[in-house]
């Protein structure tokens, strides 16, 4: 897999109208409206993330279905992938905020082959314990790949960040408690690293451990940046 971790495309754009200052039909300078940034999630991890950034969002649940795209992977790749579902979940709330900024995020748990393999959120106790024993002892990467939509013109701002993480050798018992006390069912490949889930790794190699829990916040602050919705260079 080639290594794009953090890897931001920039598009022209011109600033926010919360950077510009408009005149009034009298002369007066008024309060330009401030255009809002969109969510594109319902996951409380991404929006918990979101949130340390202290930049207002709205969270919106985008009306596209990921699992239907499955078979574009081989096509794709995982990066490609994980940043085409990001584009499909920004565009299917374009219409319904057609003035805002949407910031939209998927990630892929890739078991590498060959053929390479994408685990899905298990959503079963067996299948989550099932999925363990499959990453028992072996490396495997999780791909972020996320977008920010100018809903006004249609220009995407894409970022792919990519963590590398190692579980060591466990037992099928120390999988099946861990699912069954801590009930990972709703994280591709069934752990989370901010739970007794750390326990299970021998290995992570991580420029920024947001990228694990389901939102690369250095990237997202770049996208962020670029657009002018947060300061700085």
């Amino acid at each position: 897999m080639k290594n794009f971790s953090h890897r931001v495309n920039h598009f022209g754009h011109k600033p926010p109208d919360s950077h510009r200052t408009a005149l009034g039909a009298s002369g007066a300078y008024t309060r330009p409206r401030v255009r809002p940034l969109v969510l594109a999630s319902t996951s409380r991890y991404r929006r918990e993330l979101l949130a340390r950034l202290e930049v207002p969002f709205i969270p919106a649940a985008p009306d596209f279905d990921e699992r239907a795209e499955d078979a574009r992977f081989p096509e794709l790749g995982a990066e490609g992938l994980a940043v085409h579902l990001a584009r499909g979940k920004a565009i299917s709330l374009r219409a319904a905020h057609p003035d805002a900024w949407i910031l939209a995020a998927d990630q892929i748990a890739m078991l590498p082959g060959p053929p390479d393999e994408v685990l899905h959120k298990p959503g079963s106790e067996s299948q989550a314990i099932a999925q363990l024993m499959q990453l028992s002892g072996r490396t495997f990467a999780l791909v972020n790949g996320v977008t920010l939509l100018d809903a006004r013109t249609g220009a995407f701002r894409d970022a792919i960040d990519t963590q590398t993480l190692t579980m060591r050798p466990f037992a099928e018992a120390e999988a099946a408690d861990y699912v069954r006390r801590h009930r990972p069912l709703d994280c591709a490949g069934s752990f989370r690293i901010e739970d007794p889930g750390i326990k299970l790794f021998a290995r992570i190699a991580s420029a920024d451990f947001t990228g694990i829990i389901g939102l690369p916040l250095l990237a997202v602050a770049r996208l962020l940046r670029a657009a002018d919705l947060l300061p700085g260079p």
